[in-house]
């Protein structure tokens, strides 16, 4: 019933500006670390999506490129999984970065000490994505590497900036990379979406102290857009779709969750 209840709410928690937006998942109880609600009050979410006002409603949103940036409630429970791990100095990665906005919000959790690399296999997303970066004011990120938004394919994760802290992952291949796991620090902690269409799980790995081993939980039923090639990704787009289209994309193929569905315990 609470699972219930929250996923409800969270369909609710739309406002009429970025702060309304926090503040309302905030008093739903969807948001509660304080240094994550500072963060995400500090970000526009506007400069991150195509869909002008709308843009503050607690929806997934497409952004081109056969591609959404994730409701904001499914940001705000990502962050939040990774909080002890997204500390000051600590080094993440986010695989299928997309937008940017989840990337900004933890790399400013981890603080100019700190690195976060977002990583995406689409020049044009990347690119398009960096300029989102300074629209939203968050330009020195980026000129002193506290952010760093490169082309790779998620698969494979960020070997240059291994070993990270923590590692989030937008879109729900069917079985966990290993090179994610791999690229882990020793206590270090994965959340992703895993399994095929229609039997999909929102799960935490994490690395054993001595490195050698990892330890799985399942923290909820969810239903993301597959994690793929890019190929796949943009099987379908018939013409480019770049930061000046408002075309809608024809079909999602990866990179961010759509609609959370209900965990299967509720």
């Amino acid at each position: 019933l609470l699972a219930l209840n929250t996923i409800h709410m969270a369909w609710k928690c739309g406002g009429g500006s970025n702060a309304a937006l926090i503040e309302n998942m905030w008093k739903a109880r969807l948001l509660t670390n304080s240094d994550i609600r500072t963060v995400l009050l500090a970000q526009d979410r506007k400069c991150y999506t195509k869909q002008g006002a709308a843009a503050y409603e607690d929806s997934p949103q497409q952004i081109g490129w056969n591609i959404t940036i994730s409701a904001p409630h499914m940001h705000a429970m990502a962050l939040e999984k990774l909080h002890d791990r997204l500390r000051p100095g600590m080094t993440a990665l986010d695989v299928g970065s997309g937008s940017g906005y989840l990337s900004v919000a933890m790399a400013a959790l981890v603080g100019p000490g700190g690195r976060t690399v977002g990583i995406d296999h689409i020049h044009d997303l990347v690119a398009w994505s960096r300029e989102n970066v300074v629209r939203d004011g968050k330009k020195p990120l980026l000129d002193s590497g506290q952010l760093v938004i490169e082309v790779a394919d998620g698969f494979g994760g960020y070997a240059p900036g291994a070993p990270y802290d923590c590692i989030h992952v937008g879109a729900a291949p069917e079985r966990t990379p290993e090179a994610l796991k791999q690229q882990l620090k020793p206590n270090g902690v994965l959340v992703l979406p895993v399994g095929p269409a229609g039997d999909q799980a929102f799960v935490r790995i994490t690395r054993s102290a001595d490195g050698a081993s990892w330890r799985e939980e399942r923290l909820m039923g969810v239903r993301y857009v597959p994690l793929t090639s890019a190929t796949a990704q943009l099987d379908g787009i018939r013409d480019h779709q770049g930061p000046a289209s408002d075309r809608k994309s024809p079909r999602l193929n990866s990179s961010h969750p759509s609609r959370p569905r209900m965990p299967s315990s509720a």
